[in-house]
């Protein structure tokens, strides 16, 4: 995690920032700008629970360069702890701003995932509403080795300096880490499902259930498939206090 980061918490031996969104807006801007390669994560309680049976993973999270507060469960978890988070930081939320960014700076932006169509669904969608920013490229979360080097090349060579991957926890940090040296100066964020969102082809829950911490119950209503992953909340419930109560015992 950068040095920029004043103060984070420690929640299943991950260390997540103790951020507001307007601070971590402007801490990705320094990553982005920094001129280095820089990885972020978006952290959930679904995602600390794939960390504790998936070592990579773990690692991943433990080095990056920024894990931020997604998820309602990680500011539950630092309520339990005793050291709150001033606001959940989402994915979703965050790529906005950074869209955002990228207008206002000219930023090359460059769209990894979902099925075929979404990522060019998605971005086409935003720059009809909010405007247009620089786009390196498009692809969509289905490729072989060959077409992967291309991608790669063609993330480098555009400049890109603004990497939005979705392709789904774990595998999109994974192959942003295994990738990094190779992509260039980029700021690469996994963002999920967030594509689907811009395409309109998902839809977000009511901001009165965003702000009550509701969401998931929301996305359970819309993808009742999901409810067998909405089953590691319990689980996370109970290792969030056995791991306190394993750092008290230290």
């Amino acid at each position: 995690m950068i040095d920029a980061v004043k103060s984070s918490h420690e929640v299943l031996d991950v260390e997540i920032a103790a951020v507001t969104m307007e601070e971590a807006v402007a801490l990705c801007a320094s990553m982005a700008e920094s001129g280095g390669p820089h990885l972020i994560a978006t952290a959930n309680a679904e995602m600390l629970m794939m960390a504790r049976h998936d070592a990579e993973l773990k690692q991943i999270l433990q080095t990056c360069d920024l894990v931020l507060p997604d998820g309602a469960g990680i500011l539950w978890a630092g309520e339990q702890l005793g050291t709150t988070f001033p606001e959940r930081v989402t994915g979703a939320d965050l790529t906005v701003r950074l869209l955002r960014l990228a207008q206002e700076k000219r930023w090359p932006v460059y769209f990894l995932g979902g099925a075929p169509g979404v990522a060019r669904e998605a971005a086409d969608r935003y720059m009809e509403k909010h405007g247009k920013f620089p786009l390196a490229g498009i692809h969509d979360g289905y490729f072989d080795e060959e077409e992967e080097q291309k991608i790669i090349r063609e993330i480098r060579e555009h400049g890109t300096r603004l990497l939005l991957v979705g392709m789904g926890v774990p595998k999109q940090e994974k192959w942003l880490r295994r990738h990094r040296e190779e992509l260039g100066p980029v700021l690469g964020m996994g963002i999920g499902g967030v594509l689907d969102i811009m395409a309109g082809r998902l839809t977000r829950a009511p901001l009165w259930m965003q702000r009550h911490r509701l969401e998931w119950a929301y996305r359970l209503f819309l993808q009742p498939s999901r409810i067998g992953r909405m089953m590691a909340l319990p689980k996370y419930m109970l290792a969030v206090r056995q791991w306190k109560q394993s750092r008290k015992a230290r």
